[in-house]
């Protein structure tokens, strides 16, 4: 497990040379990422994909050589504006609904990368 000490935006610059240092394939790697595209409260798992305007995503692609990785896209919403300063300050905000609810989430996106884990793909 790697926890870059990176802003997302910036997750590429260490997970690309901890990728390069461990040996490990593409493949192999998990990124769990927020997702304005999902309503709050839904998880997505997939492999490889578009990047959907996700600078984090973007990183991690640049330095990792590749999108061919799994995601686990975990559903924020989308503020009601496609301007990037609001959506930056959306994502970048605390959680509006209750913390019951974002624990929920939490809890839902955790047994996702377990069982993705534990199937060994």
């Amino acid at each position: 497990m790697l926890l870059p000490l990176t802003f997302m935006n910036e997750a590429g610059r260490c997970a690309g040379p901890a990728r390069g240092a461990l040996g490990v394939s593409l493949d192999q790697i998990v990124a769990v990422h927020d997702e304005i595209d999902l309503p709050f409260g839904e998880v997505q798992v997939r492999r490889g994909g578009g990047l959907a305007g996700h600078n984090g995503l973007k990183s991690l692609k640049r330095e990792l050589g590749g999108a061919d990785f799994h995601r686990i896209r975990v559903g924020v919403g989308r503020p009601p504006s496609t301007d990037p300063e609001i959506v930056a300050a959306y994502v970048l905000a605390r959680f509006s609904e209750p913390d019951d609810q974002v624990g929920a989430l939490v809890g839902r996106a955790v047994a996702e990368l377990e069982q993705l884990v534990m199937a060994g793909r």
